[in-house]
Parts: C-alpha cells; sequence; structure tokens
C-alpha cells in the first residue's frame, strides 16, 4: 500500500493528552504546529502496509523473570469498588474503576494455566487509556500477550476498515474471519504476521470485539516473548481461535471500557480544525479503471476505505499489479517528494522512480509517477506498477504491464480533478 494515513483510538487519547499539556505553556504555536505537521507528513510518506486490528501496540522485552501466579491468587489485587476521581472539570465519574492490577488479575483468571512475566498495565482512568500486557508460557514457549480498551462511533468507516478482513493483495495471512454475533457485537479473529513481508517468522494472531454500544477490545498475541525483536520461542501462538474468541467476548471487558471517564467538555485545544478532506477509495478505483489501456484485462480489484485503490491486470503476459493513491494536504511536502522532479507550465509537479518493490516478492520491480496538483489543497495523485500480481510473492513478468509513460498519462489525466 503507498502511504495512506490510518486514525487510532490510542493515537487520538495520546494527542489530546499531549495537547492538553501544551496549552499551559506559551509559545510560537504556528511556528509549532508547521513544524510539527511536515515532520509528521514525511513520517507518513514512510508508512507501508495495512494495519491489522489492535488498538494499542504492545511492544514486549524479554521473558526475564518468569513468576507463577495462580489465577485465584487470594493475594492477588481486588478490584477497586468506587469509581476513580476524576481530575477537576475534565471528566465525568465513571460506574466503576479498574486499576493496572485488576486488569492483570483478570487477564491471568482467562488464560489457561501458565507461567507470567515481564508484566505492565494502565488502568482505566490512566490519560493514554487502559492496557494489559505479559509474556505467557503453557509450557510450549514463551509468549506475549497484549490487550487494548477504547470506544468507537459504532457503524463509523473507521469500525467497518476495523472490522473488515485485510486484501491479501496488501497483507498476508494465513485465515480471518468477521461475523455480527446474536447481541450485535462484530467480532474479527485474525491470524498473520508481525512483518508484511514476512522476513522472520513472527506470527501474530488478533481478535476484535466491536459492541453495539463502541466498546472495542481488542486481543493479540505472539509465537515470541516480543512483539518485535525477540526469536521466535514456538510454532504458533499459545491461544487457539476458540480461546482467543473467549476471552475477548469476556463480559468485564466491556465494564473496563465504560469505566473510562468521558469528557464533560472538550479541552481547549480541541477547537474545531479544519480536517483534510477524504477521497472515496471506490471513487478512485473507478476512476483507475477507467484510465487503463484497453489491451489490459482486470483480473481482480480492490483497496480501502478512502484514498487507495489497485487492480491486477494482464496483458496476455503476466499478472501485474497497478495500485494508486489520491490525497489531499501534500503541498507542503512538496520540496521532499518532487524535489528532483519536474514542474509543469500549469505548475504541477512531477516525480519518476524506478527500483525494487517494496515487500518479499523476490525480483519484483516498482515503478512510480508522483504528481502533484498545483494550489493550496495540496491534491496528489501517486500510481505505481509491478512486474507482478503480488507485491508479497515472486515476479510473474519481466516488467509491469504499463510503461512509466503511461503511468504518467493516468497519473496527469484530468478526470482526477473531479475527486479535487
Amino acid at each position: 500500500m503507498l502511504e495512506n494515513e490510518r486514525q487510532d483510538p490510542f493515537e487520538d487519547r495520546l494527542g489530546t493528552a499531549l495537547r492538553d499539556a501544551g496549552d499551559g505553556f506559551e509559545a510560537d504555536r504556528a511556528a509549532l504546529v508547521t513544524a510539527g505537521r511536515a515532520r509528521g507528513r514525511r513520517a507518513l510518506l514512510r508508512r507501508r502496509a495495512a494495519v491489522v486490528g489492535g488498538v494499542a501496540g504492545v511492544a514486549l522485552a524479554g521473558v526475564g523473570g518468569v513468576l507463577v501466579l495462580p489465577a485465584d491468587d487470594p493475594a492477588g489485587p481486588e478490584r477497586s469498588g468506587t469509581a476513580s476521581a476524576a481530575s477537576a472539570g475534565d471528566a465525568t465519574t465513571a460506574a466503576a474503576s479498574f486499576t493496572g492490577d485488576d486488569l492483570l488479575r483478570e487477564l491471568k483468571g482467562l488464560l489457561p494455566p501458565g507461567t507470567y512475566g515481564e508484566e505492565s498495565a494502565r488502568g482505566a482512568d490512566h490519560q493514554l487509556g487502559p492496557t494489559a500486557q505479559l509474556v505467557y508460557d503453557d509450557g510450549a514457549g514463551a509468549a506475549a500477550i497484549g490487550m487494548g480498551f477504547a470506544r468507537v462511533e459504532p457503524g463509523s468507516a473507521q469500525v467497518r476498515e476495523l472490522m473488515a478482513c485485510p486484501d491479501h493483495n496488501i497483507t498476508p495471512y494465513d485465515d480471518c474471519s468477521s461475523d455480527r454475533l446474536p447481541d450485535g457485537s462484530l467480532l474479527k479473529l485474525y491470524q498473520g504476521y508481525e512483518y508484511p513481508d514476512l522476513r522472520v517468522d513472527t506470527k501474530r494472531w488478533t481478535a476484535d470485539l466491536v459492541t453495539a454500544e463502541g466498546q472495542h477490545v481488542s486481543v493479540s498475541e505472539w509465537n515470541s516473548p516480543a512483539e518485535k525483536g525477540a526469536p521466535v520461542s514456538r510454532e504458533e501462538p499459545p491461544l487457539s481461535t476458540e480461546r482467543l474468541r473467549e476471552l475477548v467476548t469476556a463480559g468485564v471487558w466491556r465494564e473496563v471500557v465504560d469505566a473510562v471517564p468521558k469528557s464533560r467538555k472538550p479541552p481547549r485545544s480541541a477547537a474545531p480544525r479544519t480536517e483534510r478532506p477524504e477521497v472515496s477509495g471506490k471513487s478512485v478505483g473507478d476512476t483507475l479503471a477507467a484510465l487503463l489501456p484497453r489491451k489490459l484485462d482486470v483480473v481482480s480489484r480492490g483497496g480501502q476505505e478512502s484514498e487507495y485503490a489497485y487492480v491486477v491486470v494482464d496483458d496476455g503476459r503476466g499478472r501485474s499489479l497497478v495500485q494508486i493513491n489520491v490525497q489531499h494536504g501534500m503541498a507542503d511536502v512538496a520540496g521532499q517528494l518532487y524535489a528532483d522532479g519536474e514542474t509543469l507550465p500549469d505548475g504541477t509537479r512531477v516525480a519518476t522512480r524506478q527500483g525494487p518493490g517494496e515487500k518479499a516478492g523476490s525480483g519484483v520491480v516498482m515503478w512510480t509517477v508522483d504528481t502533484l496538483r498545483p494550489g493550496p489543497e495540496g491534491f496528489r495523485v501517486v500510481i505505481s506498477a509491478f512486474n507482478t500480481g503480488d507485491q508479497n510473492k515472486d515476479t510473474t513478468r519481466d516488467a509491469p504491464a504499463l510503461t512509466v509513460e503511461q503511468l504518467r498519462t493516468i497519473a496527469l489525466s484530468g478526470e482526477w480533478d473531479r475527486l479535487r
């Protein structure tokens, strides 16, 4: 996938907390915002691959000291029976409170017998939101397990994207299902890998539950004692699909989400801001398909909720992936993206790149034409073609099915102006 911005509840809470803290300082806000936005956009340009579920990323260290803790240990912490006090004027009182120790105790009580190490957690009243993570060993090898909790808007585009199984052309995985439960909740069970390019054998299995009330519970597990940077310790993560289902649907986790304080009023930093418009992914895909040369057969197509689409085409010489991103708000990084490119008479900037593919396929090449229309909206159309129908697999032909000149013609077409 090309550059594509996603919303994450954890990041949203972090951003709000940082903005609130910043309200107490005097500074050149315009300069700070401009610099931060440029840095953020540059970071965005380096992001690749789809995000698969999970409220909060869990980065766990090695096994370290391991301690046997029975799930019903009477010495374990008791769940708080009263609501935690909210900070003055910032939050309403929740019906119940969960400390980090409460979350760890509940998690251990729902896991099969085993040993635990490297435990950490945040309670429901933490400004960054509740999480729990530990290293669990059932005797077959240490494995990281993490949980996250958040509120989401039921029926929103965010939920639709979160609960949809990823496209195999974007993210390789072994199995995925997404179903509606009898109570109206959505449940997604996913078995995939930590790295989309499969450069290591770390597996990541997840379960996501979104209730009809907007409670989001996420569980992630690995076949390694850490999400990244630790060797594989077992063939598969410890919890089966059925065990993951039982864990993520446990009623106590809905209580945890309900215990997260709700803001009474938006902080001063949450004043209305101009949001970057998003282009419908379907519109992007339809426009791309209409602009392809007639000699190409479209054998498959797909994309995302917004901005990104792809087609797999075949001209009789093998399959070729063609992907495209259409974005607003990219004017502030024009100097970085098009420094070595050209500027057309109408002010459109164009950069052309030819190099290796982004993922694991052997011998894959990627040809890209990147364009930025003139104007303050920063309207960008960037298209790439590959000599394979799937970036994660080896080449199916010597060169992409579209030449660089054909890619340029598509990217500069006036048809894209209808999406501005």
